[in-house]
């Protein structure tokens, strides 16, 4: 697993940084989910009924609706493909392997684009912002390190019940 990003770590530049903490949180996510049990991954211990399996396509698709969509402005043709019936939903044929190979991809995608790109740089108008203007990559990265972080929590409970590593 991806050790965690320290503050005090040399960074050659603010897009390592904000890098180093999706791609730990990336991983922690993927590690965490691969330490459930089948069971564990597809029923929810939670009154609002989310799975971890439907966490982590949810992320993936977080990464895909605010880089692609929103920054790159790209034409993304599900980027809502999380969701269906206005919840998180996988399919009952969706494995472990082919979400955490989509949810690296994705990864793999936004290192790419972070890396070609300035922080101050604005996204493209497009429908991801809802009529608002673009807001710069380093707004979007922010926003995708709170969402990694929070969901991260809420999976580090769900596996300590049940059984599996806590968190810090």
């Amino acid at each position: 697993m991806t050790s965690f990003p320290e503050p005090t770590a040399p960074a050659g530049s603010r897009n390592e940084v904000f890098l180093r903490y999706l791609d730990y949180f990336r991983e922690s996510m993927v590690a965490k989910v691969s330490a459930l049990d089948e069971s564990e991954l597809r029923s929810s211990r939670l009154p609002s009924g989310w799975t971890p399996l439907e966490l982590l396509t949810h992320l993936r698709h977080v990464e895909l609706r605010w880089i692609e969509w929103g920054f790159q402005g790209r034409d993304v043709a599900e980027p809502w493909g999380d969701r269906r019936d206005d919840r998180w939903y996988v399919a009952p044929d969706v494995t472990r392997e082919d979400l955490v190979a989509a949810l690296r991809a994705q990864g793999a995608h936004t290192s790419a684009v972070v890396t070609a790109h300035d922080l101050a740089e604005i996204g493209a108008p497009g429908p991801r912002w809802n009529g608002a203007d673009p807001a710069s990559l380093e707004r979007v990265l922010f926003h995708l390190v709170q969402e990694y972080a929070r969901h991260l929590g809420h999976l580090d409970v769900i596996a300590e019940l049940a059984g599996g590593p806590t968190g810090e």
